[in-house]
């Protein structure tokens, strides 16, 4: 054995000290470092030390299973280290093992859950619901249950390449994004290791975005006209007619049309109105206050015909499969481009390039701002915001009763609604 006041052990002097098995014996390496034998007959290192004012022991591991000499002076060291930066070291392990331990149970859900918590106070109802719905669908399946800090950039690579066969490139694109402040808040946690963020690495996996085109839509009253003639004349079911007559009369979102329901229309007013929820419209943040449609005559009789038909509770245009709760954006969506003939030509989002355009253009002279409020858009001006109250409420009935002459003028809703003449019944599917 040498004589130094540390690292006096050899290889030989341990196999030796560990054959003769005494329990409670102890072999010196200096500076604290030793092998005793446990009362179990283990040959285990340990490192006594001062912390605080009082004696201490660590016990740095068991001997044998690659946990020798050389290694028991690595760990003894390294809690020297500890020490000198007034850190006691079986305390420094304690915390280690418990980070180990939380990283291990914090899976992706957890963090993504959290994440999700705090994001949807900025978010409006119908975005959360998107985006909640989209990681249920896409991402969970897959990575949901995998503890977080495992979670590689192929992993996020191989999933988004998923999403993307697909076809929906803009989806693969929102929840990558998503998933990179998810890996954000983990690495701020520490429950990430420090490297790249996996998600924005997988960002090279989205296909180059195709070119964006315009929506179709026709843009003369004589054209928009024939369009509702054509819904008319067609074999649509009656849900799908009566959603395709609510988009071209006031020039809503589709995904607000087939979400109505019957508590938001005020039909027997003198001033009928559909009154849409904030939380459910696209542009929600800095408004406080829900969006009011004003209702010309003619739509508003054709859904008070509607209301007597279907009962008028709960949502307006009930699905005839009864697969869904309502009818689908697709299915409005498919009636245009199939049945009504207008595939390249007109969609139901065009009926609000339509107005934008026609009303802009009017010689009655329509104010710009009233035009943008009945379309619900951000408008650019403190001073139009302001307006957003409904102040233009004046200006936007008279917007609102011109439209629906023009698109009822010739047309079979403009006969059938006429003062002389009695509604008729439409069946519902």
């Amino acid at each position: 054995m040498s004589n130094r006041g540390h690292d006096r052990l050899t290889a030989v002097a341990v196999k030796a000290f560990i054959k003769k098995n005494e329990p409670g014996k102890k072999l010196s390496d200096g500076r604290g470092l030793y092998l005793t034998i446990t009362k179990g007959g283990e040959a285990s290192w340990r490192l006594a030390y001062s912390f605080g004012g009082k004696e201490k022991t660590y016990a740095l591991g068991l001997h044998g299973a690659g946990f020798g000499l050389a290694e028991a002076r690595t760990a003894r060291d390294a809690a020297r280290a500890l020490l000198r930066e007034n850190k006691n070291p079986v305390n420094e392990r304690r915390l280690e093992r418990v980070a180990q331990r939380v990283s291990s149970e914090a899976t992706f859900r957890v963090v993504a859950e959290a994440w999700f918590a705090e994001q949807r106070k900025g978010w409006s109802d119908v975005h959360d619901e998107k985006a909640t719905r989209a990681f249920e669908r896409d991402v969970y399946p897959t990575l949901g249950a995998l503890p977080i800090h495992t979670i590689s950039a192929p992993a996020v690579a191989e999933l988004v390449r998923r999403i993307t066969r697909r076809g929906v490139v803009e989806t693969a694109s929102r929840e990558l994004q998503h998933m990179a402040a998810i890996f954000r808040r983990a690495m701020a946690l520490g429950l990430y290791p420090d490297r790249e963020n996996p998600a924005v690495v997988a960002q090279a996996m989205l296909p180059a975005r195709p070119a964006v085109n315009p929506r179709p839509a026709l843009l003369s009253f004589d054209e928009l006209r024939d369009a509702i003639r054509r819904g008319e004349r067609a074999h649509l079911s009656p849900s799908v007619r009566m959603a395709h007559l609510l988009t071209a009369f006031t020039v809503q979102r589709i995904g607000n049309v087939v979400e109505a329901t019957w508590e938001q229309f005020a039909l027997d007013s003198n001033e009928p109105t559909w009154t849409i929820p904030r939380a459910a419209m696209k542009v929600n943040k800095g408004r406080q206050f829900d969006h009011v449609v004003a209702l010309g005559a003619t739509i508003a009789a054709e859904l008070r015909v509607w209301r007597d038909v279907t009962g008028g509770t709960g949502h307006v245009f009930k699905s005839p499969t009864g697969r869904e709760t309502t009818i689908t954006k697709e299915s409005l969506d498919r009636a245009y481009s199939r049945t009504l003939g207008l595939s390249g030509k007109h969609s139901p989002h065009g009926w609000r390039a339509a107005f934008s355009t026609l009303a802009h253009e009017a010689p009655d002279g329509f104010e710009h701002d009233a035009i943008e409020l009945a379309l619900d858009h951000v408008h650019s001006s403190q001073v139009a915001r302001a307006y957003d109250r409904g102040e233009r409420r004046v200006e936007r009935l008279r917007l609102a009763t011109w439209w629906d002459s023009q698109l009822s003028s010739d047309t079979p809703l403009g006969e059938r609604h006429r003062p002389s003449n009695v509604l008729p019944l439409v069946r519902p599917a």
